[in-house]
């Protein structure tokens, strides 16, 4: 019999049922979708029994491109949190910091979230500015992007970090004309080394964190996401909140990679709650800081002024020749490899890579993935699909930059088309979509509203031609998101034997009309068969 029984309209993703009315959970997963007749024998004297009435029953959302480890400690004490999505003007911001700065301590103060383009009129971030604020005490201030950080003199003699420490590979300290630092950290080498102190997780503390971050996961509907910055280091609390519990969404880990071009786990290693998928390479950073490599160029306008791209192609981070050296040992140790890749030029460094590895180890089934993919073009999803390469878009990028992409940075061509969702499709993808929290915060809901109606945050329209529909948007944050993972067996759709990771919607998001799917609601979130967001 079952534990809990579902009536209403059920999405099932999968394509030779998609539709249904019930659904049976036993023993945290799926027993049985059909009709209301075909469910109904297997409800018992002690099944629970729920009618979701105008709501919908879909599978359990699923973030393809998280770090929910890392999240879980920036949205937690002592990190303040400055975000655009929490602290909107520039004002603000720098209130934040004052008080930070009062209140720190000789511990210092982090703050993350620091955004120029959305926060307009804050200062630059200079190593005398930080001083001035907090001459004695530590002061770093990440960018929302996580590619950059900006740290005071103090920060640096609490990391030991001087004008003699080396750069670390593919991350570099910024440095005035006389080689002395300039209090700029760029990419996650060196922001870690500034504020890897105070970002460090402690297994004693973890558990309370994390059930924090499966909590805001769970409001959106997510119960499966990705972490893409996974450190071995994090194995003992991450184990420690294994063991007190605290889990409510599965977990699929991506190793950074490092110099020694090993993982000290096997592909695969874990279980369906937490297993370690793949590894984690870059190419280049970020579209906010200038550090994306472009076949274009930033426009002039007062904010690229203003941040030292105006008129620039911008750079990778990585030679190709580093990428295929830095790809190869993993890929012929079993791995599926994820590339955060943003500038056309990037990915196309990225895809000859590959193409040379692929024709020295071939694999069929390998995945591999490139992520982001903000300036991807039509020619290259094609590429791209032809070596069999997925690809994971950040949509919600048109939501909060749209303006910026166009206005700001890249004119209507190229900042129109920015998250080619449309083309991605065209050449054959299956793909996902992410927010990459914390830099914006995870909600799969509207994720699917950008990429089927690409409007800014100010109501502009970007590229409608790169629209897709409603059906293919759902797939991207359940069935084709767990293909990228490969967990396609057990998450993504409801069919008997599957997990019971589901969520109710307000209403069907087929039946909507395209403006209101921003408006839909999470009523109620289950994992392994048990409600943990909402009421059932």
């Amino acid at each position: 019999m079952a534990d809990l029984v579902l009536f209403g309209d059920v999405l099932t993703m999968d394509e030779s049922l998609p539709q249904a009315t019930a659904v049976a959970v036993a023993d945290g997963r799926i027993l049985a979708v059909g009709s209301d007749a075909d469910v109904a024998p297997h409800i018992g004297p002690a099944t629970v029994v729920h009618d979701v009435g105008d709501g919908c029953i879909l599978p359990g959302f699923i973030e393809a491109h998280g770090h929910p480890l890392n999240e879980a400690v920036v949205l937690g004490e002592p990190v303040v949190d400055i975000r655009p999505v929490t602290i909107a003007d520039a004002d603000g911001v720098l209130a934040a910091i004052e008080r930070a700065v009062a209140e720190c301590g000789p511990e210092g103060a982090l703050l993350n979230g620091w955004d120029p383009l959305l926060q307009k009129g804050l200062p630059e971030p200079t190593l005398q500015w930080l001083d001035g604020i907090s001459p004695a005490a530590p002061l770093v201030i990440l960018h929302n992007s996580g590619h950059a950080a900006y740290f005071n003199s103090a920060a640096a003699v609490a990391a030991g970090i001087t004008r003699d420490t080396p750069d670390p590979e593919g991350a570099k300290f910024g440095r005035d004309d006389a080689g002395e630092l300039d209090g700029v950290a760029y990419e996650m080498a060196a922001v870690l080394a500034v504020a890897g102190r105070v970002l460090s997780l402690d297994p004693a503390g973890f558990p309370a964190l994390l059930a924090a971050e499966c909590a805001r996961m769970n409001a959106a509907g997510v119960t499966t996401v990705s972490e893409m910055a996974f450190d071995p280091a994090m194995r003992p609390a991450l184990a420690a909140a294994v063991e007190a519990g605290v889990l409510t969404t599965r977990l699929r880990l991506y190793e950074m990679s490092d110099v020694s071009r090993a993982s000290d786990v096997e592909p695969g290693a874990g279980d369906d709650l937490v297993r370690q998928v793949g590894i984690k390479i870059w190419s280049d950073g970020s579209p906010w800081i200038g550090n994306i490599a472009l076949s274009f160029p930033y426009l002039d306008t007062p904010a690229t002024r203003a941040l030292g791209m105006a008129c620039s192609h911008g750079h990778a981070n990585y030679t190709g020749k580093q990428i295929r050296e830095i790809s190869t040992p993993y890929f012929d140790r079993g791995w599926q490899i994820a590339c955060h890749a943003h500038g056309d030029e990037a990915i196309t460094m990225v895809l000859d890579a590959w193409e040379k590895m692929l024709g020295d180890d071939p694999r069929p089934d390998h995945r591999l993935r490139l992520e982001h993919v903000g300036a991807m073009r039509p020619d290259q999803f094609a590429r791209a699909a032809a070596l069999g390469v997925t690809c994971s878009l950040f949509v919600d990028h048109l939501y909060y930059w749209g303006d910026v992409l166009v206005d700001d940075l890249f004119g209507s061509d190229h900042g129109g088309h920015w998250a080619a969702a449309g083309s991605a499709l065209a050449a054959g993808h299956r793909i996902s979509f992410h927010n990459d929290g914390p830099v914006t915060p995870t909600n799969p809901i509207r994720n699917i509203a950008d990429a089927v109606t690409r409007r800014s945050r100010s109501g502009h329209v970007l590229a409608p031609d790169e629209r897709i529909p409603v059906q293919a948007a759902l797939r991207a944050q359940t069935v084709d998101a767990a293909w990228q993972l490969f967990s396609e067996d057990s998450i993504g759709t409801l069919v008997p034997g599957s997990h019971a990771d589901l969520v109710v919607l307000s209403a069907n998001p087929l039946t909507v009309e395209p403006d209101e799917l921003e408006n839909l609601e999470v009523r109620a979130t289950v994992f392994a068969g048990r409600a943990v967001f909402g009421s059932l």
